[in-house]
């Protein structure tokens, strides 16, 4: 495929999967590591081919495949697939599953790096950063060890139940607040699914 033909499919992907997975070029810079000019320069159209570190980030963060988002059009694939598919628009999606006490030192890496180091579940629904974590300890009154928490890394705005930790006891914490005292909790994510006993 043409060089030009490659960094229009992978325009139009990103544009496609930022909008269709409830994300912003924000959180895409912000989660992959990639510069907003880095972003804004494939979307208008100025790059003439993408770096390959470029495309893994993002084709990383969204959970796609690293050959499929320059070569094929992702909305028409789901498109297609939502029609044959009986759950609708709700492919699995693989998510890999974290041990409680290996969460910390996995925050900062990449979902392809963890897919490949950790076990896998599946999650049907929209799956760009999304990771589980695996319960060791009670978290008083919620959950229980061998429960799998389906995490949405990252800061968001939403009112679901947020995943932290306190830094001082390293113990994992659940909240509904948005507001955290940054200095003693870092959050993970918020959590969008419980699995119990650990049921994949």
């Amino acid at each position: 495929m043409h060089k030009k033909d490659r960094t229009e499919k992978l325009k139009n992907n990103i544009r496609y999967l930022i909008k269709s997975r409830g994300e912003t070029q924000l959180s895409l810079c912000n989660s992959s590591g990639l510069t907003r000019t880095t972003i804004y320069n494939i979307l208008e159209g100025r790059v003439v081919h993408a770096q390959q570190s470029t495309v893994r980030k993002i084709s990383d963060f969204f959970g796609v495949s690293y050959k499929e988002i320059e070569t094929i059009d992702f909305e028409e694939k789901e498109t297609i697939e939502s029609s044959l598919s009986p759950n609708g628009n709700m492919n699995p999606a693989a998510v890999p599953v974290i041990r409680e006490r290996l969460l910390i030192q996995s925050l900062n890496k990449k979902i392809g790096e963890l897919t490949i180091a950790h076990p896998l579940t599946y999650y049907f629904g929209a799956a760009s950063n999304v990771i589980g974590v695996l319960l060791e300890n009670e978290i008083s009154g919620m959950n229980e060890p061998g429960d799998i928490l389906i995490v949405k890394r990252g800061l968001t705005n939403g009112s679901g139940i947020k995943l932290g930790y306190e830094k001082a006891t390293s113990k994992i914490i659940l909240s509904e607040s948005t507001h955290f005292d940054q200095a003693r909790t870092c959050i993970v994510g918020e959590v969008i699914e419980e699995r119990f006993n650990g049921k994949q």
